[in-house]
Formats: structure tokens, C-alpha cells, sequence
């Protein structure tokens, strides 16, 4: 119970990246504890003074009286500091401090000086005696000699610069007792030739392994407990973790490709057609740079998966980079390691989560990029996409360049319009159009409905989903083109059937415990209680289900509810003035119903629904072509007039106000729609168009041919009008949808309008009009 009085004169350190603190403290004297007073909130004790300072004036007195004890520790003393540099100030200190100090504090300072455990430091103070000081304190200097002594032989030639009071500490091999703080010293020290080692022995480019060489050496002149160590050691183990040149080795055998994709995918001819074209190119040529693939199609068809199913074709690795909602183009190409906290963009973390450089890298929902104060992150892309570039990409954590030009990228958008031109340039943009319902019943018997079986527990010998079944669920509860809400129907109905199943093998093992209880009552009240949970009305519920479970329409009915999509187009074109056009949107194809009335006004034009300039400009202009062609098809307003404005009021509405509209691909449609109206003719019911106008009645292409035809497909029209210049689109329907439909190519609004009415909508000729000035 010994301890030493102290006096804090300075208290030094930090919180970051850990608690360190160093507190500078004057010795005062050694003193006893006689008795403890109180522990909380900090000791206080009644202590008795053990040694004085006033003791040590009288030096030749305790000279005499410890005699050669006293000369030895002296001797030993001075042969250490002579072992080093007497050229550094401290060791100079040092040695003027041996002969101007009492011999009876030597033991107290050398103790603090040289590199002595804990444990023995504070025998020293422990020890209030003199003689057993120099005692226990003569044994420390030996070791410190013979220390120096074998450190100084195993020494390379060094500088004399080079030598610093720091040598005063011993090789740890001699040492003695415990030392936790010398091996942690240590083991930080070995890590770092082990970092060193790495580095040397990676096949880093010659710019990346000169600067880590730098920041190696920085590394080791800097004390652990500066903020910056962590962060440089950060860097250099993630610059050893790269990949600078481990790649996978490709599987280039076109046959077996094409096998894994037909598994994996069904349709997606023009995806699967772009990666047998890069193997066969790769077998010709080993160096080819990597492509980079823009997928382009509404949600749920598979553009995602078939990345995956890409990479696991040419058999590298696969990373997806979620770019929805990225608004910093620090996630793209890092943080300066300048800021705290930095760290790489996701490009480089990628490549060290599947460590080679030649993975498939999937940019997910790359339309959906924002941009902030932070930068735009569709600008930091460019380096990334561009293979002039990408060969030297410079990520600002790093600062070096590393090569992407092997790395496989595909990025994945539900539309272009929203890509900035630039960045759109360089993607080699693939077209993802949806699904037909004849694929779709593929894609579901083929996958959907084999996984969702293993998800649920279930076996083909427990259920059976005929594909009559599987079209009624498409045509009657889905409308969409991919196939998401599809899969969620096929969940619904394995979450009811595994229902049946657990209940009748609860069934089966109940009457057994039933009859030797209560009999045949027992079974009355299980029958009873089961008649509320059946699929089907015409069950016997008493008896458990047969297997396989079969869902026809009715179970799908009790199961899923009535229809969603159970509407007639024909009950809504009842009355002139309504058509019903073609739309593209992110999510695919998409009907579009047209509504006009007219009444007494002021000839002014309305219009609803949400729409957009472009759209509002379409209207206008199929007003102002009618007006102009009123006399040559003998439309008329209310009053029997051809100024169809004459005190007449024209309002147009699309439906599904809440759904922004925009696009000029409705102007044929508005033309139908007012020429229905002012003539009183009901368009055909079974008819859908699309096309842009013109003030001359010219009919202009658009695009999305392939989605719109597939939503009228889906909505059970047969007639379509398209404008003639979009023939070449419709190569691209399967042939089973073309056959089922009519298709009406139509380069002028006068073939528009007679497709869209049965017999026709018959004007006087132009020739009619026409004056001769002879």
C-alpha cells in the first residue's frame, strides 16, 4: 500500500480514432497509506510521508554510508550513456545530470529512462529502502548493457544521423517477464513490414506501387496515435486488396452458352443473340474490350436476372450497383482522403467485394439517377462507360488509375428519356419490350410456377395449374407487361393450396384420436367445423383434399377474388365521340380511351386529363385540320354549320386523369374522336391507333410500336392502325400476336378515318375544290 505523491502539469491526446491520453506528471515524494477514507467518486486517504526531499542536500552522507553499492550504479550508469549518441541533446542531458545529481536519485530517473515492464517499475517505487533500490535497479541497467551490446552487432551500417535516443530500448528476444505494451508495439510494427511485403509482391501498376512505397514510409515515421495513421494504412490495404491483373478465365464455348441462357430465360432473342456474338468475337480475339450494354424495358421482364444469368454464362463474377435514387458523385468515383471519413466510389469497392477486374458489373436503374450540390453522378458515369477512357479510370480515394476496360458492364433503365444524351452515347442501347401472353404461360410453367412450388413447400403432386388456368390469371388479374404481378398471383394461390394440405394431414390423424374419444360426434363437429375454410363450394370437406389439387376457374375465383380486368373495350364506345388510342410509358404499352363532347359556347377548346404541351399541341392541331376539311366531309356542329366553333364548345378528356399524359402519338386518335363526334358515326370497338399529325393530314411515325401492339394484344383488339412508316417496327412481334391481328398502315388521316368506322368515312373529292384559272 505504497504509492507516490505527483503533481499533473500537462494532459495530452484525443478522442479519434480511439481514447489515447498522455498525462505529464512531477514526482514529489513516496508515501503510505494509513488509512482509506472514502472510494466514491474518487479515493481519499489518510497517508504518511515515507521519503523527504530535503533528505537528499546532505549528499556525502549517504555517499559514505552506501559506499560501493552506490559506485557500482554509478559506473554501470555512465557506460550506458556512453553506448550512445552523445550528439543528441537528450543523451547530452542525460550525462551532465549523472554527475550534478545525488547518487540516491539516479535509481528513481534511470528506472523511468530505460525500457523496464510495469511491474518492475513499480517494484522500484515500492522499495523504500535505498539499498534495495540499487539492488533491484543494478540488475535492469545490466540487461539494458548487454542489450545495446548485441543490438549494436546484429546493426546494419547505418548513418550517424540515423542514430536516436530511441535506442536506448532493448531487443524485445532478451527481455524478460511480460511485456503487453512492447507486443502490441511490436505486432503493429510486424503488420506493417507485412503491409510492406505485400506491396512489393503485388503486380500493381508502376504508378500505384510507387505511391505506396511513399505512403510506406510515411507510415512508418508516424506515431499510431495521429488520426492520419489509420487512414493511410486504410488506403494501403485497400490498395493490396485490388485486383491490378487477377481475372477469371472466360468459358468461350458458344453451344454450351447458348444452353445456359435458353434455361434460364425463355424469348430475349435480342440479349441472348448480343452475348454469343461477344464469345465468338472473344474466342477470335483475347484482348477485346469489355462491352457496355444498356437494357431497356419496363419493369418485371428480366433485365436484372439476365445479368446475372449473363455472368454466370461467361463465368465470372457478378456485382450489382443499385444507382436508384444516387445523388453524390462521390458514390461513383470516391471521396478525397483529405475529408474525413472518406472512403472509394462503389466502382472500386466492387471490384474489391468479387476481387478480379474482369466481373460483370449490373448498373441497376441507371434512368434513375438525381443530382445534387453534391455533384452529378450521370457525369461521373461517363468516364466509367466510355472504353476510350475507362482504361485509366481515376477513382479520387485512390488517385492512381486502375483498369475497367475487361470489366463487363451492363446497366439497366425503364426508359432513355431521362439518361442525359452524353451518357446514353456511350451504352449500346438493347430494347426489352414485354411480354406476350403466350411467352408469359411459358415463363410461368417453365419457372414461376416451379419456384414458387419450392418456396412453398408444395409438389407437383399437390397442385396442378393447367395453362388454361395460367391465361385466365394473365388476361383476367394482370395487366402489365412483365411478369411480377403474375408471380404474386402464383404465390397467392400456393399460400391457399398449402392451407388444404396442412389441413388435411391434420385431418387424416384426428379421427384416430377422435374414435377413441367421443365417437362419431366428435366427427359431426370436425365436419362442421371444416365447411368455411374449402376452395371449392362443391367439395366434401369432411374428407381431406384429393391430391393433386387442381385449380380450375372457380378455385381461382375463391383464391384470388373476382376478376381485375373483367371490362368490355366495347361497352365504353356505346356513343360517339369516344376512340380509343395507343400509349408507351416506363411500364409498357398502354390503352388509352379518348372522350369529346360538344355544347353552346363560345367556341372554345378544353381539355383534361393531365396532359402535356405536346399533347395540348396535338389537339389543336386536329381541331384546325377538321375545321379546314369540314365542307369535304360534311361535318357540321350543332346548327347545321361548318365552322365547327361556331357558338359551339369542344371539350376532350382522357381518362385516368390522376396519370400524367404527354407525347404526340395521340393526334390520330383526337382526329377520330372529333370526327366521330361531329358525325355521329360510333368508331369500331375492336379498332386502336397511333400516329402523329400534321396540318396537312400527314401521318408520322412514333415509336414504341412493339409495346403498344402488345397492349392492344393484351386487351383483346384485333385491328390496328399504325402510321406507314412504322412497318419495319412490326418485325419485331412475334408471330403469333401478328397473326391474330389486323394491321392498318396509314400515311394520311383520310386512310385513318376510314379504317377506324365500318364502311368508311367518305368525303368529296378534292378535285371538287379545285377552280381553273384557263
Amino acid at each position: 500500500r505504497i504509492g507516490t505523491a505527483a503533481l499533473a502539469v500537462q494532459v495530452v491526446g484525443s478522442n479519434w480514432p480511439k481514447p489515447h491520453y498522455t498525462l505529464l506528471v512531477t514526482g514529489l515524494c513516496r508515501f503510505q497509506i494509513l488509512q482509506l477514507l472514502k472510494e466514491k467518486p474518487y479515493p481519499v486517504a489518510e497517508v504518511q510521508q515515507l521519503d523527504r526531499l530535503e533528505q537528499f542536500t546532505n549528499g556525502h552522507k549517504s555517499e559514505e554510508e552506501l559506499g560501493e553499492l552506490s559506485e557500482q550504479f554509478y559506473k554501470y550508469a555512465v557506460q550506458l550513456v556512453e553506448m550512445l549518441d552523445m550528439s543528441v541533446p537528450a543523451v547530452a542531458k542525460l550525462r551532465r545530470l549523472l554527475d550534478n545529481l545525488p547518487r540516491e536519485a539516479l535509481p528513481d530517473i534511470l528506472t523511468s529512462i530505460i525500457r523496464t515492464t510495469n511491474q518492475e517499475k513499480l517494484q522500484i517505487l515500492d522499495a523504500v529502502r535505498l539499498e534495495e533500490r540499487f539492488k533491484m535497479t543494478i540488475p535492469l541497467l545490466v540487461r539494458q548493457i548487454e542489450g545495446l551490446k548485441l543490438l549494436q552487432k546484429t546493426r546494419k551500417s547505418k548513418q550517424d544521423d540515423d542514430k536516436r535516443i530511441v535506442a536506448i530500448r532493448p531487443n524485445r528476444r532478451i527481455s524478460h517477464g511480460s511485456i503487453t505494451e512492447d507486443e502490441e508495439e511490436e505486432e503493429d510494427h510486424d503488420d506493417v513490414v507485412m503491409l510492406e511485403k505485400k506491396i512489393r509482391t503485388s503486380s500493381m501498376s508502376e504508378q500505384a506501387l510507387k505511391v505506396c512505397l511513399k505512403e510506406i514510409k510515411r507510415l512508418k515515421k508516424m506515431p499510431q496515435s495521429m488520426p492520419e495513421y489509420a487512414l493511410t494504412r486504410n488506403y494501403l490495404e485497400l490498395m493490396v486488396e485490388l485486383p491490378w491483373n487477377k481475372s477469371t478465365k472466360d468459358r468461350l464455348e458458344i453451344r454450351a452458352a447458348r444452353i445456359v441462357l435458353d434455361n434460364d430465360h425463355y424469348a430475349m432473342e435480342k440479349l441472348k443473340k448480343r452475348v454469343l456474338e461477344y464469345l465468338a468475337v472473344r474466342q477470335l480475339k483475347n484482348n477485346l474490350k469489355g462491352p457496355i450494354l444498356c437494357f431497356v424495358g419496363p419493369p418485371g421482364v428480366g433485365k436484372t436476372s439476365v445479368g446475372r444469368s449473363i455472368a454466370k454464362t461467361l463465368g465470372r463474377e457478378f456485382h450489382r450497383i443499385a444507382l436508384g435514387g444516387v445523388c453524390d458523385q462521390s458514390d461513383i468515383r470516391g471521396h478525397r482522403r483529405t475529408y474525413v471519413g472518406s472512403m472509394p466510389g462503389r466502382i472500386i469497392n466492387g471490384l474489391k467485394t468479387v476481387g478480379v477486374n474482369n466481373p460483370v458489373f449490373l448498373l441497376d436503374e441507371v434512368d434513375k439517377l438525381a443530382k445534387s450540390l453534391q455533384g452529378d453522378p450521370a457525369a461521373a458515369l461517363l468516364e466509367v462507360l466510355d472504353p476510350e477512357q475507362n482504361h485509366s479510370f481515376t477513382d479520387h480515394y485512390l488517385n492512381v488509375a486502375f483498369d475497367l476496360s475487361q470489366v463487363l458492364f451492363i446497366a439497366t433503365a425503364n426508359t432513355t428519356a431521362t439518361i442525359p444524351p452524353a451518357l446514353l452515347d456511350r451504352m449500346e442501347v438493347i430494347q426489352v419490350p414485354g411480354y406476350t401472353q403466350e411467352e408469359k404461360i411459358e415463363i410461368a410453367h417453365r419457372h414461376l410456377i416451379p419456384k414458387q412450388l419450392e418456396l412453398h413447400g408444395l409438389t407437383p403432386q399437390q397442385i396442378q395449374i393447367p395453362q388454361v388456368t395460367t391465361l385466365g390469371i394473365i388476361t383476367r388479374y394482370t395487366r402489365e407487361a412483365g411478369v411480377r404481378a403474375l408471380d404474386r398471383k402464383l404465390g397467392a394461390i400456393c399460400r391457399a393450396v398449402a392451407v388444404k394440405v396442412a389441413e388435411g394431414q391434420h385431418r387424416e390423424a384426428k379421427p384416430d384420436r377422435a374414435e377413441l374419444g367421443e365417437g362419431e360426434d366428435c366427427k359431426e363437429h370436425v365436419t362442421e367445423d371444416a365447411k368455411p375454410e374449402s376452395i371449392s363450394d362443391t367439395a366434401d370437406l369432411a374428407l381431406p383434399p384429393e391430391m393433386p389439387i387442381l385449380i380450375d376457374f372457380h378455385a381461382l375465383k375463391d383464391i384470388l377474388g373476382p376478376p381485375m380486368y373483367d371490362m368490355e373495350v366495347s361497352e365504353r364506345l356505346n356513343q360517339p365521340g369516344v376512340a380509343i388510342g395507343l400509349a408507351w410509358t416506363p411500364l409498357g404499352g398502354e390503352i388509352m380511351f379518348v372522350e369529346a363532347s360538344r355544347m353552346d359556347g363560345e367556341g372554345q377548346l378544353t381539355l383534361t386529363g393531365q396532359l402535356g404541351d405536346v399533347m395540348k399541341e396535338s389537339a389543336h392541331l386536329a381541331i384546325s385540320w377538321l375545321r379546314s376539311n369540314a365542307k369535304r366531309y360534311q361535318l357540321t356542329n350543332a346548327s347545321g354549320s361548318f365552322d365547327l366553333l361556331d357558338n359551339t364548345d369542344i371539350h376532350l378528356h382522357f381518362p385516368a386523369g390522376a396519370v400524367t399524359k404527354d407525347g404526340p402519338s395521340a393526334g390520330v386518335t383526337i382526329v377520330t374522336c372529333l370526327a366521330s363526334l361531329f358525325s355521329g358515326r360510333l368508331v369500331c370497338s375492336d379498332v386502336a391507333m397511333t400516329g402523329e399529325i400534321t396540318l396537312r393530314g400527314l401521318v408520322l411515325p412514333v415509336g414504341g410500336i412493339k409495346d403498344k401492339v402488345l397492349a392492344a394484344h393484351r386487351a383483346g383488339l384485333k385491328r390496328i392502325i399504325i402510321p406507314q412508316r412504322n412497318e419495319k417496327d412490326l418485325e419485331e412481334i412475334a408471330a403469333p400476336v401478328r397473326q391474330e391481328l389486323t394491321f392498318v398502315l396509314a400515311a394520311c388521316l383520310d386512310e385513318v378515318l376510314n379504317a377506324a368506322f365500318d364502311g368508311g368515312f367518305a368525303g368529296k373529292a378534292r378535285l371538287e375544290h379545285l377552280n381553273s384559272k384557263l
